[in-house]
């Protein structure tokens, strides 16, 4: 063995891991597997990419650490030949209004090049061509392609007077400073509807007009009154819309831009051409449509320039993400699609002897996807990098030169190497991975009648080729597609919209904040809390870490955060109360022999022994039932995954009946011998009288739906119509799509 042709990690006791040790070959792809919860990324993310971004920072000076993230060190004994890490997770890209998908990639940038370069007639160099450009920008909108105004109809309800309220935003509300000194001043009548008002009054209201107030204290100086839109612009709109307050935004309306009509470009810049197309154009086009027309420029002039669009217009293809344009704001991305730009952005770099890190690359595609994704990480190892990634899929698994499967289960059953070594190994492994790899799952035996539609009636947003679809209630209903083909719109925008009483499990955080736990979100605090306070004859607000209970020297958080000035901010763990967030006091009332904080530090199957006969079992019960088990009642919400937060989200609804259900990807994050208890979760919710309706792409959940709905046959402008609605069984006989195929190739052979 050479030694630097592996990263050596030695004793790795980070959060479940049991003094872990492994060799990882380099320039090689390594998938890490592994039921959720078991260690996988304590391995990669909290040791192996956390270290190699502290050593790479601690190459910089003080001034510039000072401006890095801190990283602490992983609890480890010895950790060698490490490369620098570029770590490609699912975090969405920037939520910025000016971030499309063409400045995020760059090609925007080659296309402004472009145009400053053949473009007619000639107008400046490249950043006239900028929309995020004083010179470029539409001076209407800024560049931002839509005006934000106020939304009228949302601020007053013209049925009451400014006595009673009419005004609805709260900050303006009656009573408030605003009401006070201005709405009630003397230039309207305080208790006469705003219906009743003449056009003159509304428009003052509205906009002031230079009228003076009627000041009630003295000496105060002379004062104009300043209408309720115009006082609403001042104080919040001028500025970014992500910065806009999130109770403002129920107040707001975005309205396409006149001037540049949504092009977020001047009108010179617009009259710019190549081949009879201005920039803006360009960039309104489908990646593939844009290909071609990008092929035909023959200038000789323009030649290196078109030759570096054209590659990397080509490596968005081959992402699957052909269906894209470059107009397209990133924050629309869905987690998936931004994986996979990033990804893109790397793939051009000229570095070597790197090391990428994938957290789950494979959720958000299609099976047809996959395959191209596959194709990406091999080209990133055949440049010479080291590719570790995290994974649950199987044929991502399949091209990995070397397996790590992490177990057996999960939590404290977890943090062990179960298995380590070539693909072949994995199939002859007595894992659940090994188990899983070498069998296929079967369909659903007989399907669910349904009573009834809930139909969507003539969908044409976006991509969708007005579309009727009825979903059959009371049954289990996947919808299918490739990526682009429409499903997120068909269901979250054209379903929700006519049937605005579904409730979605989406995988959106359930909580930001620190102090937010499994415990407080289901409620289970409270129980715990009058247990612990019955049992000891104490006040119950002892027994919590926001309240008198907590810590008086990190204030419940249980580290406390160092400012050294011109060094980094140090996190380190409390020495007052070692990290447990409660005073000295609180920890010496006991429980049945445990403290407040032994409690929380209980994974869900430790306490629902623990609390065997209380209330709070049946929570601890669905919160098991959806493979959360290995979670401890303290950990804070903003550490979960986007898996995670949509199953606690999915534990909440366990015992309700007669609701319809919307779930996106439910099977994100989850491990293939989890997916028939996920599927069982949501047969329960059918059983009790539910519809559930899943949008999915794994093939395990379509065998065992009652109803599938296939969308297609590709993505974008080519997408957008229902290829097929019936059984899975019809489905795989009747149907030639890309979604058929794949669920064809995948059945149990008896």
């Amino acid at each position: 063995m050479i030694e630097n042709q592996f990263i050596k990690l030695i004793g790795l006791k980070e959060n479940n891991l049991k003094n872990v040790t492994i060799n990882i070959p380099k320039k090689k792809i390594t998938v890490f597997t592994g039921v959720s919860g078991s260690g996988k990324s304590s391995i990669v993310f909290d040791t192996i990419s956390k270290e190699a971004q502290r050593q790479l920072n601690q190459t910089f000076t003080t001034y510039i650490q000072n401006r890095l993230p801190t990283y602490s060190q992983p609890n480890a004994l010895s950790i060698e030949n490490l490369s620098p890490a570029v770590v490609i997770d699912q975090r969405r890209l920037g939520a910025n209004i000016r971030s499309t998908l063409g400045t995020v990639t760059d090609i925007y940038s080659l296309m402004r090049l472009l145009f400053s370069r053949i473009g007619k007639p000639f107008i400046g160099e490249s950043d006239v061509f900028s929309f995020n450009n004083p010179k470029g920008m539409c001076p209407k909108c800024q560049g931002i392609g839509r005006r934000i105004e106020p939304n009228i109809e949302k601020l007053f309800d013209k049925m009451k007077s400014l006595n009673e309220g009419a005004v609805l935003f709260s900050t303006f509300a009656a009573g408030t400073w605003y009401w006070h000194k201005h709405l009630i001043s003397g230039i309207f009548d305080p208790d006469k509807t705003l219906n009743n008002f003449t056009d003159e009054e509304w428009q003052t209201l509205l906009y002031g007009k230079n009228k003076k107030i009627v000041l009630p204290l003295k000496n105060e100086p002379i004062k104009y009154f300043e209408g309720v839109v115009d006082r609403f612009n001042r104080l919040y709109l001028k500025k970014e819309i992500n910065q806009i307050p999130s109770n403002v935004k129920n107040y707001i309306t975005l309205k396409h831009c006149s001037e540049c009509n949504g092009t977020r470009l001047s009108k010179g810049v617009l009259n710019c051409k190549i081949n009879g197309y201005n920039i803006a154009q360009l960039a309104a086009m489908e990646v593939t449509e844009l290909i071609k027309l990008i092929e035909m420029i023959k200038d000789p002039i323009a030649k290196p320039i078109v030759s570096n669009l054209e590659n990397r217009l080509q490596s968005l293809v081959n992402m699957g993400l052909d269906y894209l344009t470059l107009d397209r704001e990133t924050s629309t991305l869905s987690g998936g699609e931004s994986q996979r730009v990033k990804m893109i952005r790397h793939l051009n770099s000229s570095l070597t002897d790197m090391m990428y890190i994938f957290d789950e690359p494979s959720i958000g595609l299609h099976p047809h996807d996959v395959k191209r994704l596959n194709r990406m990480l091999q080209k990133l190892r055949d440049k010479g990098n080291t590719v570790i990634v995290v994974e649950h899929d199987k044929d991502v698994i399949e091209i990995a030169d070397h397996v790590v499967d992490v177990g057996p289960g999960a939590g404290t059953n977890g943090g062990r190497i179960v298995y380590e070594g070539h693909l072949l190994g994995l199939y002859d492994a007595d894992t659940l991975t090994g188990r899983y790899m070498r069998t296929k799952q079967s369909f659903k035996k007989e399907t669910r009648k349904f009573n009834g539609y809930l139909s969507i009636v003539d969908a044409s947003k976006h991509n969708l080729k007005n579309i009727t679809a009825h979903i059959p209630c009371g049954v289990l209903t996947v919808i299918t597609g490739v990526a682009g083909s429409g499903k997120s719109t068909l269901i979250f925008d054209e379903f929700l919209d006519q049937h605005p009483d579904a409730i979605v499990i989406n995988q959106k955080s359930v909580s930001t904040s620190i102090r937010s736990t499994p415990a407080t979100y289901t409620g289970m605090m409270d129980a715990i809390r009058d247990s612990f306070a019955s049992a000891n004859k104490v006040r119950k607000s002892l027994f919590s870490f926001n309240s008198e209970g907590a810590c008086s020297e990190c204030q419940g958080n249980g580290f406390i955060n160092t400012d050294l000035a011109f060094l980094e901010i140090i996190r380190t763990t409390c020495e007052t109360c070692d990290g447990k967030r409660f005073k000295d006091e609180v920890l010496q009332y006991k429980l049945n022999g445990k403290s407040i904080s032994d409690v929380l530090d209980m994974t869900v199957s430790e306490a629902f022994q623990f609390f065997q006969g209380e209330e709070l079992v049946s929570t601890l019960k669905t919160l098991s039932e959806v493979g959360l088990d290995y979670m401890t009642l303290g950990q804070p919400l903003n550490t979960l995954s986007g898996g995670e937060c949509q199953r606690i989200k999915l534990a909440g609804e366990l015992h309700k009946s007669g609701n319809i259900y919307v779930l996106d990807e439910p099977t994100t994050g989850l491990h293939m011998s989890d997916i028939r208890h996920l599927v069982n979760i949501l047969d329960r919710l059918v059983d009790n009288g539910s519809t559930v309706i899943v949008i999915e792409h794994n093939l395990d959940m379509m065998k065992q739906a009652d109803w599938i709905i296939d969308l297609g046959p590709s993505g974008g402008k080519r997408g957008g119509e229902i290829m097929f609605a019936g059984t899975p069984h019809e489905f795989i006989i009747r149907s030639n799509s890309l979604t058929a195929q794949y669920l064809r190739n995948d059945i149990q052979e008896d």
